[in-house]
Parts: structure tokens; C-alpha cells; sequence
């Protein structure tokens, strides 16, 4: 299994982009699905995550404006991003967990908010 993360790019500030992740295979039961982020000299951090009931958690830093959204049929995961700033300039990285697979990630897609 293998999820594909797409909608990266380069933004201004106070821009949108709205980023999707979806899984190569069928994946069954997916409990949780999630967007992450790492800067050039960050740490890996969550930023935004959706429970299959559909309750969703936010980073503080994004809380406003990003949403995240899941789509079961597909088995697609998007995070919509708007007011965007420098400081969201990060690979955004998405990862499912599965009771079968565990933690999965996609590859990451580039985001960079810049004039």
C-alpha cells in the first residue's frame, strides 16, 4: 500500500492550496488520517488530523485556516490551506493508520509560500 500526496506548490502569502493523499491500493478500516509537516530545520509536526467518526484536531498554529477532510469511498484524505504565510513553508507529508498496516506515509508534497 502506498499513498500519494499531490496539490503542493508555490503560493503568496495570503494565498490557498489545497492538498490531497490518496492510497494506492484499497486500504480497509482506516482509523485515522492525518497531514503532517516538517520545515527546513523543524521537526516533524502534526498539523492537522481526521478520526474515521469524522472528529478532527488542529495544530494551533493552523487552527482557522486549514481544514481537513477525508473522503471513505476513495480512501483520499485533503487539507485545504488558506491565509497562507512564510511560515508554513514545509514538505507536507500524510499518513493513514491502519489496525493491518499500522502508520503508512505518502512522499510528501513541497509547499512554499513566498512573493
Amino acid at each position: 500500500v502506498q499513498l500519494q500526496a499531490s496539490g503542493g506548490g508555490l503560493v503568496q502569502p495570503g494565498g490557498s492550496l489545497r492538498l490531497s493523499c490518496a492510497a494506492s491500493g484499497s486500504i480497509r478500516m482506516i482509523s485515522s488520517m492525518a497531514w503532517y509537516r516538517q520545515g527546513p530545520e523543524n521537526q516533524r509536526e502534526l498539523v492537522a488530523r481526521v478520526t474515521s467518526g469524522g472528529i478532527t484536531t488542529y495544530a494551533d498554529s493552523v487552527k482557522g485556516r486549514f481544514t481537513i477532510s477525508r473522503d471513505n469511498a476513495k480512501d483520499t484524505v485533503y487539507l485545504q490551506m488558506s491565509s497562507l504565510s512564510p511560515e508554513d513553508t514545509a514538505v507536507y507529508y500524510c499518513n493513514f493508520y491502519t489496525a493491518r498496516y499500522g502508520n503508512v506515509w505518502g512522499q510528501g508534497t513541497q509547499v512554499t509560500v513566498s512573493s
